[in-house]
């Protein structure tokens, strides 16, 4: 009912997704992605040619990165990184020391982990493109051969749950966990599917057709916020456009922070920015 009383405010009221005028909250970086607002308040964002994690405020968080690229928190608040360079998935413990969680499958080396999320019961699920693969995607360096989804199981056990992507992407959860979403760039949509709490995926469909998709997040009436070539893209839960948002630069990773969720930071090549939302976003710090 949340979602439809959302879609029907957008349809009939005109209502703007967003309050206020986007604003930037950094820019002179190399490429920034993978925004994540910590429960501390500070928000973490990957900068991958510059090999770092920063905060918000310019600061160094981590460097090197292994080129990260998507940022989560696991639900102890620890920093979970998709690494482009180092082709793993690693998690920054409390005392700063690293932990891979996942850089084989059946002995083979990921492509180049991209984005990551992790579901309240603690599974991660993470994307595989060839984006920072040396060599590309048909060189000496790729093991796979395809370019999948993941999850990392709470054991630590590393499942494949689907292999037909061309170049998976962004990913997000409904509000209720029960929908995956996985942005395929180089198809122009995005799949939905109906999420098992084992993991498996049922339903596959297209949920919405945009151009370049790059990172997505959800709002807490389910609306999907994407990132696209032409700006953030506000999807219904119905897969209908509610709005586009539009940037100085082209976006390419979106995450919800602030303390009421109704923060938007945006990480758009070489510059961060931030809009105040009209619905609470789903962050991992609430």
């Amino acid at each position: 009912m949340l979602a439809l009383n959302g879609l029907l405010s957008v349809l009939l009221l005109g209502a703007s997704m967003v309050t206020g005028d986007v604003a930037t909250l950094g820019a002179g970086y190399k490429f920034t992605e993978g925004p994540v607002w910590m429960k501390d308040g500070t928000l973490l964002f990957s900068d991958i040619p510059a090999d770092t994690i920063f905060k918000g405020n310019g600061e160094v968080f981590r460097k090197p990165s292994g080129m990260s690229n998507g940022l989560t928190l696991d639900r102890e608040g620890r920093l979970i990184a998709a690494e482009h360079q180092t082709r793993r998935v690693t998690r920054t413990e409390k005392d700063g020391t690293i932990t891979v969680l996942a850089e084989r499958f059946e002995g083979k080396r990921l492509n180049s982990p991209n984005d990551v999320i992790v579901r309240s019961d603690g599974v991660l699920f993470f994307t595989d493109p060839p984006y920072g693969l040396p060599g590309g995607p048909d060189g000496p360096n790729a093991e796979l051969k395809w370019f999948g989804l993941f999850a990392i199981l709470p054991d630590g056990a590393l499942k494949m749950l689907k292999k037909d992507f061309l170049r998976p992407n962004g990913l997000t959860l409904s509000p209720d966990e029960k929908l995956l979403y996985v942005a395929d760039t180089s198809k122009g949509h995005i799949r939905a599917f109906d999420l098992a709490k084992d993991g498996t995926l049922s339903g596959d469909r297209v949920f919405c057709e945009l151009p370049g998709p790059d990172g997505i997040k959800c709002d807490v009436e389910g609306n999907v916020w994407a990132t696209a070539s032409d700006g953030v893209r506000v999807v219904s839960p119905q897969g209908e456009l509610l709005e586009t948002v539009v940037f100085p630069e082209g976006p390419a990773n979106c995450g919800f922070g602030g303390q009421d969720g109704k923060t938007l930071y945006v990480t758009a090549r070489s510059s961060v920015y931030t809009v105040t939302t009209a619905v609470a976003g789903i962050h991992p710090a609430r």
